[in-house]
């Protein structure tokens, strides 16, 4: 996307008042910045671009994709161009309100709450603003665009702010809220790899196999995949993974394949249970409950559903969040692992109800703050990492309730 328009309204004055009113886009409040000091998680460059009467700002950021933040601490994407972000903010002047909308919504939904909002600025404004409007597209090079293309435009953008464009606070590294639809749950773009890899593993695809056998990271991604889509057929495909697995000595992912084989209750898997327990010291000990090789069926699959029961399950939203953030790192999706990251220590020194021992709920278990430190160290990320060492001292020298 160019910047065309954005030329043209800082050389011609007409424009920019346009802009300003009652567009609310002034290229004046540039030069206040924002609020407070922002940078992104993702560390990309930032620029601000122009602002708002509401103590908003307008950033471009080092691909050209504008984000906006807010004065109450949200923020999004609105378009992968300043062009872009402008033909949005002049089709729908009401779009902070727009954000609430989506596609799904249809026509007709999305046309009468447009209609509404636009009234209410008429109305607040005293201006036609049909007329500044073709005046500001016509000038600019803009085409006449629907409301409902300029929603699906809107959405679209507002759907990529995570986690490249997740704004922070500078001072105190806190995220701020995303304005638009929340992203999918994290173990989505995670398990792509892995959903993938099943798929061809299931079709019988050798250079797959192959692949899948030399990479641990793909063998757990295929497991975990396998964990949350459970088909009749996959017996000897997993009794596979199992062997592959215990290359990598003992594993979650280790015990995950064993209990899907167990889960078929089949006295012939008994054996290469009993195999895979014996690799090493660590197998024996982590999988030290399996059935013995002369047990039955019914020992097996009892073993199995218990086992499933406790540590796995059938629902990835089930899953500890540091199940898919570790995948992440594992896979290079640093960003993606990072902002999970960072929003759960945010909840975290918000409500710190979340660290209630399940066993105690009188008690607060820490530990999940030290791990955090870890990880954001590991990250590179030490201004993170003290946050989470900060609250961590302070909580032990306060009384617990």
């Amino acid at each position: 996307m160019t910047d065309h328009a954005l030329g043209l309204l800082r050389q011609d004055p007409r424009l920019a008042e346009l802009a300003d009113f009652p567009f609310n886009f002034s290229l004046a409040r540039a030069e206040h910045g924002h609020v407070e000091p922002v940078l992104l998680a993702s560390g990309g460059p930032l620029e601000v671009m122009a602002g708002d009467d509401a103590g908003g700002t307008y950033f471009v950021c080092g691909d050209g994709s504008v984000l906006y933040a807010d004065s109450e601490g949200g923020a999004g994407i609105i378009g992968s161009g300043v062009d872009e972000a402008l033909e949005v903010l002049i089709g729908l002047p009401g779009w902070h309100d727009c954000t609430r909308l989506s596609p799904e919504d249809g026509e007709e939904k999305i046309l009468a709450y447009v209609a509404e909002v636009e009234r209410e600025i008429r109305e607040e404004c005293g201006i036609s603003l049909d007329e500044e409007r073709a005046e500001l597209r016509a000038a600019l090079g803009f085409p006449e665009r629907s409301p409902v293309e300029l929603v699906g435009m809107l959405h679209a953008a507002l759907a990529r702010t995570e986690p490249d464009y997740t704004l922070l606070n500078a001072e105190e590294g806190r995220a701020y809220d995303l304005i638009g639809p929340p992203p999918p749950p994290l173990w989505e773009p995670v398990l792509a790899q892995g959903r993938a890899d099943l798929a061809a593993l299931r079709a019988g695809e050798s250079e797959v196999w192959q692949a899948v056998a030399e990479d641990s990271v793909r063998r757990r991604l295929v497991l975990r995949a396998a964990q949350f889509d459970r088909a009749e057929g996959d017996l000897v495909l997993l009794r596979r993974l199992l062997r592959y697995e215990r290359r990598s000595s003992m594993s979650d992912e280790l015990r995950l394949a064993a209990v899907l084989v167990g889960l078929y209750g089949r006295a012939e898997d008994l054996p290469l249970l009993h195999e895979v327990r014996v690799t090493d010291f660590d197998t024996a000990c982590g999988l030290s409950e399996i059935p013995g090789p002369d047990a039955g069926p019914a020992e097996l699959r009892r073993w199995a559903q218990e086992t499933d029961d406790l540590f796995f399950g059938g629902d990835p939203a089930g899953e500890p969040l540091y199940t898919w953030t570790d995948l992440a790192l594992d896979q290079g999706l640093t960003s993606l692992a990072l902002v999970a990251l960072i929003r759960r220590f945010d909840a975290i020194e918000l409500d710190q109800s979340l660290l209630r021992r399940a066993d105690d709920p009188t008690r607060l278990d820490t530990g999940e703050l030290s791990a955090l430190a870890d990880d954001f160290e590991r990250l590179g990320e030490p201004v993170q990492a003290d946050r989470a060492r900060r609250l961590h001292a302070g909580l032990q020298d306060r009384p617990q309730h």
